[in-house]
């Protein structure tokens, strides 16, 4: 795949990897990067962000940042993913993370098999994140700002281990929100939340 990658890079096609990062947890913004390599500075060790050690994620990052011809982070927001669904949510933040990069792609590659709404031709590669280069950087660049970010609600929330276990749904994290209740940052269409409010008829089913 990154075979045909270099391929289209020689005849002046621009290639862009986009992935997501932060579907799952109950809590947070879901995150998307976009990522435009530069095939002259190729990067040493990109791979799917989720096998890597996140001290190799965190240098990664700032290799990426440094060495690609174009790169962009996005997110769409817990009350977008509320309002719009997860994966409606995570197609928005990907699409914004397109549309960040300074240089428009002339083809877009996305890991998974669904496509955001883009102004130009996009393939969906199913585990293209450790398929294909661009996609790689994307999923790191996209885990790493979202871990960032949950270190960030430990620091507000000291009495939810954010920064262990990054807003997904743990043991850790359910006796939490069961001790302290939920809060703000946390996603209301997902359980436990949602049941919660359902039993404080703040919910209703539709």
């Amino acid at each position: 795949m990154d075979d045909e990658f270099s391929t289209k890079f020689s005849q002046g096609i621009v290639v862009a990897g986009v992935d997501e990062a932060g579907r799952g947890p109950l809590a947070g913004p879901v995150f998307a990067a976009a990522v435009i390599l530069d095939p002259m500075r190729p990067i040493a060790g990109l791979a799917d962000s989720k096998i890597l050690s996140e001290g190799k994620r965190d240098s990664l990052y700032i290799i990426i940042k440094e060495a690609v011809l174009s790169w962009s982070i996005a997110q769409a927001s817990v009350e977008e993913i509320d309002e719009l669904n997860i994966l409606q949510a995570t197609l928005l933040a990907m699409q914004r993370a397109v549309k960040g990069l300074h240089i428009q792609p002339d083809e877009v590659l996305v890991d998974g098999n669904r496509l955001p709404d883009l102004s130009m031709p996009a393939q969906a590669i199913v585990k293209g994140d450790s398929k294909v280069q661009a996609i790689s950087a994307a999923s790191i660049l996209a885990k790493v700002e979202r871990d960032k970010l949950m270190v960030e609600y430990q620091q507000h929330y000291p009495d939810f281990s954010f920064h262990l276990h990054k807003g997904y749904g743990t043991k850790q994290h359910l006796a939490e929100i069961e001790q302290f209740g939920f809060l703000d940052v946390h996603r209301r269409t997902f359980n436990p939340v949602k049941t919660m409010l359902m039993q404080q008829g703040k919910l209703s089913l539709h």
